[in-house]
Parts: structure tokens; sequence; C-alpha cells
């Protein structure tokens, strides 16, 4: 039987670290890493390949509600996401478009960016990012960025597209990139495609930004965003003397098309897998300064919408964040003493776990400062750094040979804490600023001979205290997948899968807790089809289901809770429960 493997077939994304980075061409990504019998190649997007969308008459679009059809046909809905929009003050406005290009190779989209003269010069209330795109034919799914004079604002990826074109949208609170926004500068957008007689597929996007003026009138200052936005373009940075707060954002993706696409399905090389890593699936993202361990973070495991080997699942729900990739924070503060020293100093990035040698991952950086106008030079010291010693464990249980049906298994649990403070002496006092952080996963992966079954149960948590004087910050943040692939009789594969995006933040003041929000965003799909046949005979059914719950503690935050059902690219409930 031919062998399938989730780490490629029929929905890997054809990406490559290029895509972000601007190294690699056409070439490096012209297709579909797909494994047969152990082997790689190139997939290409043919008619009768499960992943794309063979032409053909396409049904009308239906829409909430609406009867699904016995299985999917040569459209669906447009893609959709439970998540709330971006939430916009009642104040005047100015829309800027930054970019409106057509992607059909590895070319960049070069513009330059001016800020709106009517709404401010700076001080706006909000800045809210909007992109829209559409696309038809045959596509697979890839991976973009935009950029400002260096700052990346955006990383997304694509959806795959019916043959009549589908559109989809992704909204964006930008705010915080305000000393970035109130200057011109130049513009780069890539969203790296290939276009030929297989892959038809022309990406058409336009990112536009609004501009909400403050008004004190309608009680909507403009907030307290960084005053510089640095981006991390070589490991070597100077900063200003007078900085006294310093956050590093990081938009870590593991993509590529190759096995750290799929980074928490690796196994060591002894356990027979098509994806291998010699130390495992445990991955963690590193910052360092000087040399030093700065910070820590478990990486968000992001599912593409080509994914888990069925693209019916995420045609049109996609898994959380897919297409608004968030980045990993780091409150770097305990640092700001010794950046302040007026020399260039190392800061760095770098993905624990990852072969050595081995490509995959992109970590462009934003370094984040906000300035003491009372001081030219903030002074001060690093006075604590305890770092745990980093855990991480692989145990492999062979499948029991001549038994069918007999699985491997692999059992993982890693983990890793830092504790870093420091004091500053500004101009309002001397602040500390303590920050502890502790990453932990642990999970089960179990496969058959030939990986035709093909099954992981994982989770990850991130928990984080910021205390910076009287406030401490707490977040615990968990991340959970647990889904099979099984090719059965007949070629029919069928895939089953639950993915959770969980977060509570709770702000204590004098040790008495005055804000708590909590975000719970959970996917659950199930799809199959027959394998290895033209569209006509696929029969393709699937069903999926996204419920995005956001509380908070605060009447500001007040409650969203939005539920969307598909089946077979049919769009049955949305639900609202607040």
């Amino acid at each position: 039987m031919r062998r399938h493997r989730i780490m490629g077939l029929l929905g890997a994304l054809a990406l490559a670290a290029g895509t972000l980075a601007g190294t690699a061409g056409p070439a490096a990504a012209a297709g579909t890493t797909a494994r047969t019998g152990g082997a790689h190649r190139a997939t290409e997007a043919v008619p009768g390949d499960p992943a794309v969308p063979a032409a053909g008459s396409a049904a009308p679009r239906p829409g909430a509600g609406t009867e699904p059809p016995p299985e999917f046909g040569t459209d669906w809905h447009d893609p959709l996401t439970a998540a709330p929009p971006v939430a916009r003050p009642a104040t005047r406005s100015c829309e800027v478009t930054v970019a409106e290009a057509q992607f059909r190779d590895y070319t960049p989209y070069l513009g330059n960016y001016t800020p709106p003269a009517a709404c401010g010069s700076g001080s706006w209330a909000e800045v809210v990012l909007r992109l829209d795109g559409k696309v038809k034919g045959r596509q697979y799914d890839r991976l973009g960025h935009l950029s400002l004079g260096g700052v990346e604002i955006l990383r997304t990826s694509t959806p795959e597209p019916s043959p009549d074109g589908i559109t989809w949208s992704v909204e964006k609170d930008v705010t915080r990139y305000r000393d970035t926004l109130s200057r011109p500068q130049p513009v780069e957008m890539l969203i790296g495609n290939v276009v030929n007689d297989t892959y038809t597929g022309v990406i058409d996007v336009k990112v536009t930004l609004t501009f909400y003026a403050a008004d004190q009138d309608r009680h909507t200052p403009a907030p307290d965003t960084p005053d510089r936005v640095l981006p991390l373009t070589t490991p070597s940075v100077t900063t200003p003397r007078n900085t006294e707060r310093l956050l590093a954002e990081v938009y870590a993706t593991g993509s590529g098309g190759g096995c750290e696409e799929y980074w928490y399905m690796t196994t060591p090389d002894a356990a027979p897998y098509s994806c291998k890593a010699a130390d495992g699936p445990y991955r963690e993202v590193r910052i360092s300064v000087d040399g030093q361990l700065a910070g820590i973070a478990a990486p968000f495991p992001t599912v593409w919408t080509g994914g888990w080997s069925n693209p019916f699942l995420w045609y049109v729900t996609p898994a959380p964040r897919a297409f608004d990739v968030q980045p990993v924070v780091y409150d770097l503060t305990p640092y700001a003493a010794l950046l302040n020293d007026g020399r260039p100093h190392r800061i760095e990035v770098s993905v624990a776990g990852v072969p050595a040698g081995q490509s995959g991952w992109s970590t462009p950086t934003n370094l984040l400062l906000w300035q003491d106008e009372g001081r030219t030079v903030v002074t001060g010291s690093l006075t604590r750094h305890e770092e745990g010693e980093p855990a991480n464990s692989t145990r492999w249980t062979p499948a029991t040979p001549g038994t069918p049906g007999a699985q491997h298994r692999l059992d993982t649990e890693g983990g890793h804490r830092l504790t870093v403070a420091g004091r500053l002496d500004t101009s309002h006092g001397r602040v500390t600023t303590t920050v502890t952080r502790a990453v932990h996963n642990t999970s089960v992966h179990r496969w058959t001979e030939g990986e035709n079954q093909d099954a992981l149960t994982a989770g990850w948590t991130d928990e984080e205290s910021v205390t910076r004087g009287p406030t401490t910050v707490r977040t615990a943040r968990t991340y959970t997948m647990d889904g099979e692939t099984t090719l059965g009789a007949g070629d029919r594969l069928r895939t089953v899968i639950a993915l959770g995006d969980r977060a509570e933040t709770t702000t204590l003041r004098g040790g008495r807790t005055v804000d708590r929000t909590r975000l719970d965003d959970r996917y659950t799909g199930d799809a199959s089809y027959t394998a290895n046949v033209p569209r006509e005979q696929r029969h393709a059914v699937g069903t999926g289901s996204e419920r995005y719950q956001l509380y908070g503690a605060d009447p500001g935050h007040g409650c969203y809770d939005r539920t969307l059902t598909t089946a077979q690219g049919t769009v049955t409930v949305d639900r609202r429960r607040c």
C-alpha cells in the first residue's frame, strides 16, 4: 500500500524560509513536500491531487444555516474565523493603502508609506491594519509578511482556493508601531508564490492602515505606546541610553516545507519515522543578551491551511492563528541598564531542539523601547539571573513485531524555567522589574509501520510573571493538539483533530487583582476523502467547528463568544452568545 505521511501528504505548505528571510528563490518552494515509501519529492498540483480543486462549475455559495451538500463540490464558503473583529473608536479616521499587489513568484512588493496628515501627527487612538485577499484556481497555501522600515508588522498565511475563487480578510491592531508609522517608510511585502500551468492561483492582496484620531472629549486618548521600535536586522544593536522599559517580539514560525513545519511530530533517529530530529520534538524559542539567556518561550504549534494531510479541514475555517501569526513577546527590561551604556550589544534569537545545520525556522524580531523623558541616561544593574536546568526526555517504545496494526510510541517531556531581575534609577524613582517564565511540553506520538495511522496528543504550557514596581502581570498560556490521520480500506483517508489556544492574564496591584482576561479558542474537525483518484471520485466530506471565547473582569473588556460550524464547505452555524 502506498505510504502516506502526515508531514508531507497533500497539505504540506509550499513554503520556504526565504519567504520571510528573502533568501530562497522559487525553486526552494516550487511544490509541496511529500513522502512516499520514505522518498522525498516535490508534489505537483494536478487536477487529480486531492489537495487541489479540479476545474468545474461552481455551486452557489451558501450562507450560514444553509443545508450542506452531501459532499464537497467545486466551491465553498469564503474563509472566516470566529475571532472578534478589531474594536474601533468612534473618532475621525483616515485610511492609507500601504500595499496592493498580485503575487505570482518570489518578487517582493516594494513601495513607500506616508503617514496621513488629517488624523493627527502620530498621536492616534488606534491604528488598524486590514488585509483583503482573493485567489482562484489551483494553489497551495503560502506564507507572507509585511514590513515598514524593516519592522515586521504582519505575518500571515493564505487559504487554499476553490476553482471559482475565494476572498478573505485579516485585521490586526498595530497601534504599538506608532513610532514606525509616524514617519515615511519604505514598504516591503512578500507572499512567495509559484504560478504556472499547474499552479494557477495568483494571490491578489490589498493592505490598508486606518488611523483613528485621539479625542479627549470622546474619552479616546492616545494609548501608551513604545517611543522607539527597532528591527533587529543584525544581532548587534545600540539602544537609547535612557531606555526604561524594553520588550522584544519575535515572529517565530517553523516552516519551509520540511520537517520543522511539523516539528511537533519529529522523532529521534532511532525511531522508524519519516521526520527526524536527534533530540525529538521539544522546541523552545530563546533570546539572549550578550550570550546570556534572557528569555524563554513555548512556540505556538501552528497548523497551516493544508496541514495534517487534509485540506478539507481548513477550506472554510482555518486553525487558530493561521491567518494572523502572533509574535512571542519577551520583557527584557531587567537588561535595560546593561544596554544603556551606549555601546553595541548582541541580542540573538534561537530555537532549541532544531537539528544542527537544519533550516526551517524564521525569527524576525522587533525591539520595543520606552524612554525616560526626565533622564538622558538611565542607570541601574542586573540583580538576578536564575536558570533551571533544561529538561528534554524521549522514550520510544517499538511496535510489537508481526502484530497487525501494532503502533510505535514516542513519549516526550520537556521544560525550562528562568528568572531575571534588574533595577533602574529613573527620574521617577528606583524601579525593579522581575520576570519569571516557565515552559513545559508533553506529547504522545503513535504510528504504525508505513505511517498509515499517525496520531499525536500534545500539550504546551507557558507561564509568565512580570513584576514592575507595585504591579504584577501573570499570564498562563496553554496550547493543545490531539489529532489522528488514518489511511484505511480503499485508500480512504480520514483526519480527526482538536486544537486549543488558551490564555488567562491577571493583573495585580499591591497584591489585589485589578483586572483579569481569559481567552479560549478551540477548533475541532473531522474530514475524509478517497486518495489517489480524480476529484469526482474522492467523495470528500468534512465538518469543522471553532468556538472563540474572550472574557474580562474589567467592564471595558466585556464578553465575546462566537461559534462557527461548517459541513462540506457550508457554514451551518454562526452563533454569538454575548
